[in-house]
Parts: structure tokens; sequence; C-alpha cells
């Protein structure tokens, strides 16, 4: 469902993504980890369509972002670190207008829009002013704009940043319910994150992918925790080192 080839991302002599490549199946949930500034949020904006990259490209559902990129739109849902929303509009008001935008058929806006406050546990507070509402409401509100068209796939950027431990844990059930429709890959540096909803991470540091593998394989040799602080250890070793 998305397979990234050798994407890059260049600021003038800044490097922020350096040749990343991966695949992520049907069904999976990936967690893309990785320290704050490691390339994580620049990976994401580009898989789904919203920053160019300087050289390669990736396939979301068999589609090019770079030649095809109206229908990879049409096959993706974003919620992005801070979730895209009219805080002077209702709820139900606000999914009404992403459903235009989105292009969800005329007919089919009320079901869906029916569907989605179920699904995000929205309903009872459909009707109010989302800029009313609690940061775990809101980012609820988030996903449920990034479902309403019903995409493959799913892209989420740090979903439980900022969070109280109750409306991290509301949140986590919710992606955990979605990734049973949906292809997610999840970006984040909230270990427990990964461990606790993804079956496979994938670790960058410096714009670059240092290791990926299924949750069982990379705390083989130690907690998720502990692999990932030996990891970033040896990469600023092997800096120092090059310098």
């Amino acid at each position: 469902m998305i397979e990234a080839k050798q994407i890059t991302k260049s600021y003038g002599d800044i490097h922020a993504v350096r040749g990343i490549s991966f695949n992520i199946n049907k069904g999976e949930i990936v967690g893309f980890l990785g320290a704050n500034g490691a390339g994580k949020t620049t990976t994401m904006r580009i898989l789904v369509g919203a920053l160019p990259s300087t050289t390669g490209t990736a396939l979301i559902a068999g589609y090019d972002i770079n030649d095809h990129p109206m229908e990879v739109k049409k096959r993706i849902g974003y919620l992005p670190e801070t979730p895209p929303l009219y805080e002077d509009l209702t709820v139900v008001s606000y999914l009404k207008f992403v459903t235009q935008i989105k292009g969800v058929a005329s007919a089919e806006r009320k079901e869906r829009i029916d569907w989605v406050l179920e699904r995000c546990n929205l309903t009872d507070v459909s009707r109010r002013m989302i800029g009313n509402l609690s940061k775990g409401y809101k980012q609820r509100v988030g996903l449920a704009q990034a479902i309403i068209n019903k995409p493959d796939v799913l892209v989420l950027d740090e979903p439980t940043v900022g969070l109280d431990p109750s409306q991290i844990r509301e949140i986590r059930e919710l992606i955990s319910e979605l990734s049973k429709d949906h292809t997610i890959i999840l970006s984040t540096h909230i270990l427990p994150e990964v461990t606790m909803i993804c079956n496979r991470a994938i670790i960058i540091n410096r714009g670059r992918i240092v290791t990926e593998g299924t949750i069982k394989e990379l705390t083989k040799s130690g907690t998720l925790e502990e692999v990932f602080v030996n990891l970033m250890s040896q990469e600023d070793h092997a800096s120092a080192g090059a310098a």
C-alpha cells in the first residue's frame, strides 16, 4: 500500500531526508520512529503530497505521488501534528465541509458523517463548537476528517502529542480499531506508542533509516527504548568519527 523509493528532501545545504526507501503492506500499522528533527514529519508530508521531494518518489495504493497526486489524495487520510480544524465551526458543520472538499458524493455525505461520528465517538459533541472541545476531542475530530473518505491509507503524525494519559489511551484504542480497515503509518517519538499499537517499526535518524523490523525482531536484545538509545548513541559516535 505504501512504497517509498529513495526519497530525499534538501533545503540548500540542509538534507532533511536522505534516500529513504521502505514498503508497508495492506493492513499493517507501522511506527515511523525517530527523535525530534530526524525527518519524520518531512517524510510524512511528502507521502501525502503536501511537500514535493527533491528526488525519489512513492507509490500509494499503486499510484505515484508525483505522477498522480489527485489519485493519491483520494486514497489517503492525513492527520498532521496540528489537526487542520476550524474552531469556529461545530463538529458536524466542519465534517460537512470536509466531505465536500474530499469529493464525497452528495447522496453519501450524511451517512458518511453519521458513520464517522460514531466511529470516533463524537456523536455526543457533534453540535458543539470545535474551539470549545478538549484537546482529546479535537484530536478525535482530526482523525474523523482523515477517515471520512474511507481511504486505503492513514498517515498519522504525532497523534497523541500534548494529550493527557487518559486521552492518550483513548486515541491509541481508536487507532488500533482503525487499523482493522486501514493501512496505517504512525510517526512518533513516543516509544510506548510503537510497542503498544504497531506491528512493525522503522527507525530513522538524521534523515535516513537506521533499522527496521517487527517489534519482536527489534526487541530481541532489550526494550524498544534501549534499542533506540543504543542506535542513536552509535549514530552519534559514527558522526563524530566522520567529522
